[in-house]
């Protein structure tokens, strides 16, 4: 049966766009559906994404190998994508991990950027505080600090600028969001919330929190989605100025455990320091209660929470204002992104952020676009293999 399109890609976030760029570079016939970030938030009925924002931790550092791997290669490749695409969506102010002395914490995080010649460096406590005085660490902490090829994205531009690659290359955009995927006479059929159906040899799920949603997959994934509630710290002009060499932040204390980013400039014209981090869990079960989770402005508790941190760790800083914003993280049963086959073979999967695939996410859709071309991740380095768990 004649096919629309060789390829789609379902999801138009950070992995999706970039699974795009990569397909539509090698082969003809990709398209690439999802929609663009709505107006209203309150008042959208179709799907949402977590890139609808300004911040997001890059660095290589980490105490996973394979996550520092995916990261790094991702990073080297930044240039590439701003130069090709016009938008400029990096900023390297570096990236500082901070942690208890005495776990093996830091020196994994170390051990792994060391063996991917990632130049980092070892500060005790006293090293941090001259370091950066601009934050009042927990007693007892150490850190490793990135200088390059650190910093943050905007995630929002990063997407944009995959995007325009994507159809740079031939990739035909659908901006509509995905009801149903199934299998029919050796292809794969696709049902937009907007009425149309299209016919491909094969589909690659990338619909971050939502891949959980009915009627995509012929099992769902395993992968469990948590509710996020981060909270942006309006910073004055001066403020901004006198913080500019803030480094990224990831802290892990008694109590603690959060990632700041430096003040940034929103598209309101304002900056913001952002902190993340939930003290504990709200689980969202499937897609309805996601978009009614992405129409609110997250939990008050842990915006209580992450208040006092703040509070304690930028001393003398006085924010105009704060707020707060809704987001999801997905976590897959192997803490890594899920790259493989349903039990359909036109059908795959490319989902699992973690909570920390932004930076990484255009080595993962490049891996996503090799499973789609090649039928498999070749080994390159990983020890992991990426394959996707189901319930």
């Amino acid at each position: 049966m004649a096919v629309d399109f060789r390829l789609i890609v379902i999801g138009r976030g950070m992995m999706g766009a970039a699974a795009a760029k990569y397909l539509a570079r090698q082969t003809d016939g990709v398209a690439v559906i999802g929609p663009d970030e709505p107006d209203d938030r309150k008042a959208h009925q179709g799907v949402f994404a977590s890139h609808y924002d300004e911040g997001r931790i890059t660095r290589t550092i980490d105490p996973d190998r394979n996550w520092a791997l995916l990261a790094n290669r991702s990073i080297d490749r930044y240039g590439e994508i701003a130069g090709d695409s016009g938008i400029d969506f990096y900023r390297e102010v570096g990236c500082v991990v901070v942690a208890p002395t005495g776990g093996d914490y830091l020196e994994k995080t170390r051990q792994a950027a060391v063996s991917l010649g990632v130049e980092t460096s070892l500060l005790d406590e006293a090293g941090l505080k001259a370091a950066f005085p601009f934050f009042a660490f927990p007693d007892g902490g150490a850190g490793v600090f990135e200088a390059r090829g650190a910093g943050h994205i905007s995630p929002r531009k990063l997407v944009k600028a995959q995007s325009l690659l994507a159809e740079k290359a031939g990739a035909t955009v659908i901006r509509d969001h995905v009801v149903s995927i199934r299998s029919e006479g050796g292809s794969a059929v696709v049902e937009t919330s907007g009425g149309l159906t299209h016919r491909a040899e094969k589909v690659l799920l990338a619909a971050g929190g939502f891949s959980i949603a009915e009627n995509l997959l012929p099992q769902p994934v395993a992968m469990t989605v948590y509710a996020r509630t981060v909270t942006l710290f309006e910073v004055s002009d001066a403020d901004a100025a006198r913080l500019v060499a803030m480094p990224s932040l990831i802290l892990r204390a008694p109590g603690i455990d959060i990632y700041l980013l430096p003040p940034i400039r929103y598209p309101d014209g304002k900056f913001y320091l952002k902190i993340g981090g939930d003290p504990d869990d709200l689980t969202l079960s499937d897609d309805t209660e996601m978009r009614a989770w992405f129409k609110t402005e997250g939990r008050d508790t842990v915006r209580a929470h992450l208040k006092r941190i703040v509070e304690g760790l930028v001393p003398d800083m006085v924010p105009l204002s704060i707020s707060t914003a809704a987001c999801v993280v997905s976590h897959t049963e192997s803490g890594y992104p899920m790259i493989g086959y349903s039990s359909s073979p036109e059908i795959a999967v490319l989902t699992g952020c973690a909570g920390t695939s932004a930076k990484s996410s255009d080595e993962i859709g490049r891996l996503g676009a090799e499973l789609l071309l090649s039928g498999g991740i070749s080994e390159q380095g990983y020890s992991t293999d990426f394959t996707p768990q189901f319930r």
